[in-house]
C-alpha cells in the first residue's frame, strides 16, 4: 500500500493525505485534482468527490454519498447517498439520503435523520433533526431538536441565547413552522401543531396547535406622503 503524501495546508505542517490514486483503487470516484483526504478519514467505494474538496480528522463517508465541489467536511460522518454541495460540515453527522446545500453550515454537535432536506444558507448548530425534517432555505435552528417530517420555512430562526445563557428548544413530530418565524428558546412546540408565517412564540404550544403570532395591520391612506425624501 502506498503511503499518504506528507504536505502544507493553510500554514499547518506535516499533515498526512491520502493518494488519489489509492482513493481511485478503492473504488472512489474521484472527479478533479484538488482533492484533500487527510489519512484518518475512511471513504468507502462507490463515493464521490468533486473537486475541489477537503476532509478532515476522522471523517467517515458512506458508499453512494456524493461530495460537491467547494465542500469542507471535518470530523463528521456522512450517510449513505447523502449529496453535500459546496457546504461546511464540522464534527456533526447526516443520515442517508440528505441533501445538504449549497451554503449550508453544519456546526459542530449537530445530527440529521434519514431523508432530510437542508437547502441554501441554512445554518444548524449542536441540533437534532429526525427523519424527513426539511429547511430549504435561510434558516437558522440552534440548540433545538427536531422531531420527524418537521418543516423549517424561510428565515425561521431558533433564538437560543438571551444574552447570558443558551436553552433549547424542541418540536413534536410533523410540526409546520412557517416563514419568519421566531422560535424563543426554550420553546416546546408539541407534535402536529402549525405555526403561521411571521410568528414569534416561546413557552409550550399544545398538540396540533394552530398558532398566529403576526400584529394587526395598519393601512392609513396618503400616509406615506413626505416620509420617504429620495422616492
Amino acid at each position: 500500500m502506498r503511503s499518504p503524501h506528507i504536505i502544507s495546508y493553510m500554514g499547518r505542517e506535516k499533515i498526512k493525505y491520502q493518494s488519489l490514486r489509492r482513493l481511485k483503487k478503492c473504488g472512489v470516484l474521484v472527479f478533479g485534482r484538488d482533492i484533500l483526504v487527510e489519512a484518518d478519514c475512511k471513504i468507502s467505494a462507490g463515493v464521490e468527490l468533486h473537486s475541489p474538496c477537503r476532509l478532515t480528522g476522522k471523517t467517515r463517508i458512506d458508499s453512494g454519498a456524493v461530495i460537491g465541489a467547494f465542500s469542507i467536511i471535518e470530523n463528521s460522518e456522512i450517510g449513505e447517498n447523502a449529496r453535500i454541495e459546496q457546504s461546511k460540515i464540522s464534527h456533526s453527522r447526516i443520515g442517508a439520503r440528505c441533501t445538504v446545500g449549497p451554503f449550508c453550515n453544519i456546526r459542530d454537535g449537530s445530527e440529521t435523520g434519514n431523508d432530510c432536506r437542508l437547502g441554501d444558507f441554512v445554518e444548524i448548530k449542536n441540533s437534532s433533526l429526525g427523519n424527513g425534517c426539511k429547511a430549504a432555505h435561510l434558516a437558522y435552528i440552534g440548540d433545538a431538536d427536531l422531531g420527524e417530517r418537521v418543516n423549517i420555512g424561510c428565515g425561521v430562526v431558533f433564538a437560543n441565547y438571551d444574552g447570558r445563557k443558551k436553552s433549547r428548544s424542541t418540536v413534536g413530530d410533523r410540526c409546520f413552522i412557517g416563514c419568519n418565524c421566531n422560535i424563543i428558546a426554550p420553546a416546546h412546540i408539541c407534535d402536529g401543531a402549525y405555526v403561521a408565517a411571521g410568528t414569534t412564540l416561546s413557552g409550550e404550544i399544545e398538540e396540533n396547535a394552530l398558532v398566529v403570532g403576526r400584529s394587526k395591520l395598519s393601512v392609513k391612506s396618503g400616509g406615506a406622503a413626505g416620509r420617504y425624501l429620495n422616492g
